[in-house]
């Protein structure tokens, strides 16, 4: 795929080993990854790329569902709404209480699959446990499928084939990017195989040239990788999950968590306070990868809809 960060200058002081001053025993703290102003850069391109779109007639659509009342889902949802608006993109929100069964949600779906004005649709998850998650996954069009999630967009990742990425972790790729660290010959590890993140975090760290390992909940001794690793991406959902004594110094460290710490506040799988101490680079949450998940939501609605113009010959290019 393309960059569509292509005109956005890198974080300053790009070597890794700036992130320290000359008496090693006093480290600078970590360049933090600010993940407001990457993703402010992309969406103004997704903005003008909308309104080119608009100027010829086509306004891109963006179908949203949520099934249930789940509140970090509705927020989720509120600011996506929200951003559509902002840039271009037209939403279309459709809320349904918990009980709504799985035929009809897939009747949904297929009547937004051959919805001329429609060009992405997203379910936000989690779906309710009587609603099969992968069968709605799968009833999307796979050139509307902006999430990323089908089996075909992740046989195509898997294939190095140009299509849709999962935005969570092409954002974390983007936010790579804006340091100017260069992947190829990195040692990168990732704590987390979700179909969602992890996987989909090792196969694009493996297109850009990484040395990739995956740890999760069964790999014994997680620091003996971690000390090792130039880039370390944490998608696990437990707070601490990767410590300052586990870090390699001047690492890139990319915090997808997020949690609540004893006062209710926002917090990452990271122990950011004492990791950043360690690290060259370091995304804090918030602030961090979730406004690149937004943003790449925004622009893989507007890649479908130049698909369906005809301006792409494949919606994730």
């Amino acid at each position: 795929m393309s960059s569509i960060l292509a005109g956005v200058p890198p974080s300053p002081a790009a070597d890794p080993a700036n992130a320290f001053s000359k008496d090693r025993r006093a480290p600078a703290p970590a360049h933090p990854i600010d993940g407001i102003t990457v993703a402010k850069h992309l969406r103004a391109e997704v903005g003008e790329r909308a309104a080119a779109l608009g100027a010829r007639g086509t306004t891109p659509g963006l179908a949203v569902i949520l099934v249930g009342d789940d509140p970090a889902s509705a927020v989720y949802v509120r600011n996506k709404i929200k951003a559509c608006e902002n840039h271009g993109v037209r939403s279309v929100f459709a809320k349904h209480d918990a009980s709504l069964s799985e035929a009809e949600l897939l009747a949904r779906i297929d009547a937004l699959n051959v919805d001329p004005s429609i060009h992405g649709i997203l379910v936000q998850m989690p779906l309710p446990r009587h609603i099969d998650t992968h069968k709605v996954i799968d009833a999307i069009d796979p050139h509307k499928d902006v999430d990323g999630f089908s089996i075909r967009s992740a046989g195509e990742l898997m294939n190095g084939v140009p299509g849709f990425r999962p935005c969570t972790p092409y954002g974390c790729m983007k936010l790579i990017e804006s340091t100017g660290v260069d992947l190829r010959g990195k040692h990168a590890v990732v704590i987390g195989r979700s179909a969602t993140v992890g996987k989909p975090m090792a196969l694009l760290l493996l297109e850009a040239n990484a040395t990739v390992t995956v740890c999760h909940s069964a790999t014994p001794d997680l620091a003996l990788h971690t000390r090792q690793a130039g880039v370390v991406i944490v998608a696990v959902g437990r707070r601490n999950t990767l410590t300052a004594d586990m870090v390699k110094p001047g690492a890139v460290v990319i915090d997808v968590g997020i949690n609540r710490d004893d006062e209710g506040k926002l917090c990452g799988d990271v122990d950011f306070e004492r990791v950043r101490h360690v690290a060259g680079w370091i995304t804090p949450v918030p602030r961090g990868v979730g406004p690149m998940t937004i943003a790449l939501l925004l622009a893989n609605a507007v890649r479908c809809a130049r698909y369906r113009r005809g301006d792409l010959s494949f919606p994730g290019e």
